[in-house]
């Protein structure tokens, strides 16, 4: 009889050379798709701001009716009848959660409609679920009574708090990507600034030169400069933009720009100090993590790379060690 062939987990060298060529040619299609399949960040925000400037001239702020209804709108009406039954539709906590939304870049009154939907009915039906999953069906006999109320009581709370957790994390990674743009943001309104265009002049210019690199930033910008040429407050257009951005540095940014334009004072010379603020700040952030490195990376040194260390030095003395005995 030949030597049988080696494998592992069943399968033959070959089957193994198979699987890794194809694998790594699916990952090099994968990579030519990304690289081609490139969309342009802005483009799907053109439709809003437009939506937004025919609002504003129109000196309309509610929500239109569309003549055609579709099965989204017909879905928000019947979740805004629930509320409105249930009393949880108050001005307060839309006020609250159009807020929140639009700190996370949505703007739909609808999504504040189904945000509240979904507080109201996730405990009730994931939670409830959960419930009657371990005192009814008794699917969780096997764990304690103890573990099985923290079970029960943390699928109802975790259900009410996943909507506001889900749209916190889409505002905290839009804050952070505002934050990265906001120097340069800075920097090219000093030179706008400098070249004698106004302040909405300025932003549009800023929102159209960072809207491939920043485009939440430049989002923001485009919509302040937008609401700048229509509201007949001008330090409205602001305090929208400070609202709009859960970001103490552009609240000092407005702070600048409300105080130009009250006093006259050089909008340049400020916001060029600004911008050195904001750039010492974005640079001790990066040294703070920096520094933090060297701790983060002594788990996996540890748990990692000294298991392999130790396997690489003794295992020849322990294969030795074991021959000779």
């Amino acid at each position: 009889m030949g030597e049988e062939e080696m494998t592992v987990l069943g399968l033959a060298p070959t089957d193994i050379a198979t699987l890794l060529a194809a694998f790594a040619t699916l990952a090099v299609m994968v990579a030519v798709w990304a690289a081609t399949t490139v969309r342009d960040p802005m483009r799907g925000r053109v439709k809003a701001l437009q939506e937004r400037r025919e609002q504003l001239k129109a000196g309309i702020t509610a929500s239109r009716r569309r003549s055609s209804v579709t099965a989204k709108a017909e879905a928000t009406d019947v979740m805004r009848t629930v509320l409105k039954k249930l009393a949880v539709l108050q001005d307060e906590q839309t006020q609250a959660a159009a807020t929140k939304l639009a700190q996370a870049g949505i703007r739909s009154k609808d999504a504040i409609v189904a945000l509240l939907f979904a507080r109201l009915t996730m405990p009730l039906f994931l939670g409830g679920g959960m419930v009657l999953a371990v005192y009814v069906f008794h699917l969780f006999d096997s764990y304690s009574n103890f573990t099985q109320m923290l079970i029960a009581a943390g699928s109802l709370f975790g259900s009410y708090k996943a909507p506001d957790l889900f749209v916190q994390n889409l505002v905290s990674k839009r804050s952070e990507a505002i934050r990265k743009g906001l120097p340069d943001a800075l920097d090219l309104l000093v030179i706008c600034a400098e070249a004698g265009l106004t302040v909405d002049a300025a932003f549009s210019r800023v929102a159209r030169e960072l809207g491939a690199g920043y485009p939440e930033l430049g989002d923001e910008f485009a919509l302040t400069s937008i609401e700048l040429g229509f509201l007949t407050d001008r330090r409205q257009a602001f305090d929208n933009l400070s609202q709009r951005v859960a970001l103490e540095s552009i609240r000092g940014v407005v702070t600048t720009m409300v105080q130009t334009e009250k006093y006259g004072t050089p909008l340049a010379s400020a916001l060029r100090v600004l911008s050195a603020e904001f750039r010492n700040e974005r640079m001790m952030r990066a040294e703070e993590k920096a520094a933090r490195l060297p701790a983060i990376m002594t788990v996996p040194l540890i748990l990692f790379i000294l298991p392999v260390l130790f396997i690489v030095i003794l295992g020849p003395a322990a294969c030795s060690i074991s021959d000779s005995l």
